[in-house]
């Protein structure tokens, strides 16, 4: 097959834009951006101003207010409302994850998913520790419908979006607000029965060892620094000598000399006064640690845990979201934030093994943060660098702030999209405007939740798809698709569409996934002669349905670490659960919008 020099260089773009974004070593936003200069120093966009007009692009502004949105409904305290009324439901384990996931469900499809998710994890962390039961069966069920609640509704998330933008650029029509209902709902519930009733038992037993009672649910990756102190008995004595540092529960992982260099400490290694031993150990054990030998915990910032010690000082567990300005940052940008009045005392990363000093580790979605600092410090932290709190204490999410005005102004909005008398993007809009003028959003607050990362991502994307369509990239994909299909009949084609969406959603951002897959649909679409709504719906379904790792959604990310999965744990209750979307979801399509 012979391609002209536009399509070679797209296809090597894309080819390389998906392995970075796989790799995942860069973020999204900066790997779309660099691709998107790619496009246009190889000629594949020949406008520069092109490239960026898509930051004006329909899409975009609705991504943004929908997160905006989504604020505003958790200042109200609406859903904190429905939350608070839960606990007569989670009698038993089953009723437990089915009214947590059906609970977050309903809520994501009409705000940010993401959103949903961290609205209701402290809720399912008090109940859990309240019905004294493992949170490792109940943090993935309630991901995996923050995700399902998404597909319901063309707001619920972002490529339900960008698919109806998309149809709008080539009918002149986007698909309308429940236009995603009927295939939406239907996934929706098969797969929130699915997770209540037989998802959670396929959960690793080993997982359900640990209660909410035991305080870091399963996170056994804290990386710590003790420092050995003049007089202790440890000075002089190889490190193979201390009994508790040759078990799995506390192991040494590094150690500071003077110098600050980080060595891989040997047991033959003989201890000193003032070495600062990096250890991997969860609390409890740390704790142990700490009291047998008199050692000092020492915080990023080279304080001892003594010396922070005051009245109103307390040490919270606290979950980094997808959105943080931590994301990327290290510790002294943390005590920057604070005014050097919160200290990192530990730090817990999934399935990575670490070797630095906390001081010089950069913090990611989903770690999990032992800080310590007074009430009222960590209690503005969690507000402002958007933290989850896991430790137990009592909790107030929000407070209530009128309530009936804020559901009524949304509900509003969506009625008018809904009816056409506005685009999405100027309902809205609208609707944040009395937000902000009803007290409900502060203006100083009004950009706080926007996910910036997942605006550029999509602004970037959209050009390089329509690049992808142009140089006739998305035809040549598609006819290699239909010749791998060898004939079949159109409700094949739609399963192979989908399934390959799925499995690309699984690496990539969905977004991106969306913008990729849209061309392709187009020209398979054309290639039959059939009706292009089914295909956009397939992709639209597929793009959302990341349910086999932990990278492809969000949602998946920020529970790894409090649930103390492994990033193999995914599979076994995503992979059935994306052959019911499958299932379930083509024949809906193909009934709602006939080929």
């Amino acid at each position: 097959m012979d391609l002209t020099p536009e399509q070679l260089y797209t296809f090597l773009i894309m080819a390389g834009t998906l392995v970075m974004f796989a790799w995942g070593r860069f973020r999204y936003d900066i790997i779309a951006m660099g691709s998107l200069l790619a496009c246009v120093l190889a000629g594949v966009i020949d406008d520069p101003d092109q490239a960026l007009s898509a930051f004006g692009h329909p899409a975009v502004i609705t991504v943004a207010a929908v997160l905006i949105i989504s604020r505003g409904l958790r200042n109200s305290g609406v859903v904190d409302l429905i939350a608070r009324k839960i606990n007569p439901l989670t009698y038993t384990a089953a009723t437990h994850v089915g009214t947590l996931t059906s609970v977050v469900t309903l809520c994501s499809a009409f705000m940010n998913n993401v959103g949903a998710l961290a609205l209701m994890l402290p809720v399912t962390l008090k109940t859990a520790f309240k019905r004294n039961r493992s949170v490792a069966i109940l943090l993935m069920p309630l991901a995996f419908g923050s995700i399902l609640g998404g597909l319901m509704t063309m707001i619920g998330t972002p490529p339900n979006i960008i698919i109806a933008a998309y149809r709008a650029d080539l009918t002149g029509e986007a698909f309308k607000m429940f236009d995603f209902l009927p295939a939406g709902s239907a996934v929706a519930l098969i797969g929130v029965a699915f997770v209540s009733l037989v998802g959670w038992r396929l959960i690793p037993n080993v997982r359900d060892r640990t209660t909410a009672r035991a305080g870091l649910f399963e996170i056994h990756e804290y990386i710590s620094q003790v420092m050995v102190p003049p007089g202790c008995v440890l000075v002089g004595q190889q490190l193979g000598q201390v009994q508790e540092l040759r078990t799995e529960d506390v192991v040494p992982v590094g150690l500071v000399r003077g110098n600050d260099e980080v060595a891989k400490p040997a047991l033959s290694r003989v201890l000193e006064a003032r070495d600062i031993l990096i250890v991997k150990a969860d609390p409890h054990h740390l704790r142990e640690l700490v009291s047998t030998y008199k050692l000092k915990m020492v915080t990023a910032a080279g304080k001892t845990h003594d010396e922070l010690q005051s009245e109103n000082v307390r040490v919270a567990e606290l979950l980094v979201g997808a959105d943080s300005p931590l994301i990327g940052n290290r510790a002294n940008y943390l005590r920057r934030r604070t005014s050097n009045r919160m200290s990192l005392l530990a730090l817990a990363h999934h399935g990575t093994p670490i070797r630095q000093r906390l001081r010089n580790r950069s913090i990611a979605a989903g770690d999990v943060l032992l800080v310590q600092g007074n009430n009222e410090v960590i209690d503005l932290a969690v507000q402002d660098l958007q933290l989850v709190p896991l430790a137990e204490r009592d909790f107030v999410l929000t407070k209530p702030h009128h309530m009936g005005l804020a559901v009524g102004i949304f509900a509003l909005a969506i009625g008018v999209s809904a009816l056409d008398l506005l685009p999405v993007a100027y309902a809205f809009g609208a609707a944040i405007l009395a937000y902000v003028f009803l007290g409900i959003i502060k203006p100083r607050n009004l950009y706080r939740d926007v996910e910036w990362p997942i605006i550029v991502l999509i602004a970037a994307m959209i050009p390089i798809g329509h690049a992808f369509k142009t140089t006739g990239c998305a035809d040549v994909m598609a006819d290699l698709m239909l010749q791998v299909a060898g004939g079949a009949p159109a409700w094949v084609i739609l399963t192979l569409l989908m399934i390959t969406t799925i499995g690309l959603s699984n690496i990539i951002n969905n977004a991106a996934t969306a913008l990729v897959m849209a061309p392709l649909a187009e020209r398979m679409a054309t290639s039959f002669g059939a009706n292009l709504d089914p295909f956009l719906m397939v992709v639209a379904v597929g793009a959302s349905c990341a349910f086999l790792t932990p990278i492809g959604h969000q949602s998946c990310t920020l529970v790894m670490g409090p649930g103390g999965y492994r990033f193999n744990d995914y599979w076994r209750m995503g992979l059935p659960l994306s052959a019911l979307v499958v299932v379930v979801s083509i024949p809906v399509i193909l009934q709602v919008f006939p080929l």
